[in-house]
């Protein structure tokens, strides 16, 4: 599932190869994905020209003369482009072509979204989203955590709170801050929160350095570097901490799972 990392390279990606292009030809091959009408969401699109592509969270979103697309890859999925129409994969939901032959396909492994809007403000799905994870400040971050008593886990992952982490991502920060996922957000100190903030960054940004996951493929089609090499608990079950030795444990968090050293990451402050 791709989040912030992959839909921040993405983003660049489009922005770097479409912005000033004309959509000439919009081909839906699975209306359920849609906001709108099929031929409301086609007519509105056809005949637009690229102005600016960035993102929100897992969202990425398309200003254009004409409204805004929104392109969010739900649980898993691709936006690849080609020069020609002669190695579209076979499962797409989207095609847009443009006037100079290239063509933007974006496939959905399980569910996804392609939306439009005429203000971007109007598309409820990306209003109601937080900020975007990199773009926070330690002050706001300590200012989104005052006065929440949930766990931080799951105050993590709302992406309403804040947008674009995922459970790939949350796992390495808790553990480099040594905080258990389920710790309520009331317990956590100054210290705890600042280096939690500094993880989350650090771990955030490290992927975007080396292209993202290696599980998730970029607008060319080429995979990302960021894996298990990088991975410090995450998925890394059974596996000794690489900071007391302790086996790492899988446990459940709500309706995720995460992987945490039981010694470095206490419930009990």
């Amino acid at each position: 599932m791709p989040e912030l990392p992959e839909i921040t390279l993405l983003a660049r990606q489009m922005k770097d190869e479409l912005v000033g292009k004309t959509i000439v030809g919009v081909t839906v091959l699975q209306p359920k994905i849609l906001n709108v009408p099929q031929d409301s969401f086609c007519e509105a699109l056809n005949g637009a020209r690229l102005i600016d592509v960035r993102h929100h969270g897992k969202w990425i979103t398309v200003e254009t003369t004409q409204g805004w697309l929104m392109l969010s890859l739900g649980m898993g999925g691709e936006i690849l482009l080609f020069a020609d129409d002669r190695q579209f994969p076979e499962k797409r939901q989207l095609v847009l072509t443009f006037r100079d032959g290239t063509h933007i396909v974006v496939s959905f492994w399980w569910f996804g979204y392609a939306h439009y809007a005429e203000h971007p403000e109007d598309h409820a799905m990306t209003a109601k989203l937080g900020p975007n994870a990199l773009d926070l400040t330690l002050d706001e971050f300590r200012a989104l955590l005052r006065g929440r008593r949930g766990g931080i886990k799951s105050f993590l992952l709302n992406q309403g709170h804040i947008a674009g982490i995922g459970n790939v991502y949350v796992q390495d920060p808790l553990f480099r801050a040594r905080i258990h996922p389920l710790r309520k957000i009331d317990t956590l100190t100054d210290d705890e929160i600042a280096a939690l903030w500094r993880a989350l960054q650090d771990t955030l940004q490290g992927s975007i350095d080396l292209g993202g996951s290696a599980w998730e493929m970029d607008l060319y089609g080429k995979k990302g570097g960021w894996s298990e090499e990088q991975m410090v608990v995450a998925y890394q079950e059974s596996k000794p901490c690489p900071r007391c030795g302790t086996a790492v444990e899988k446990i459940r968090t709500g309706s995720t799972s995460t992987f945490i050293c039981p010694q470095c990451q206490r419930l009990e402050p």
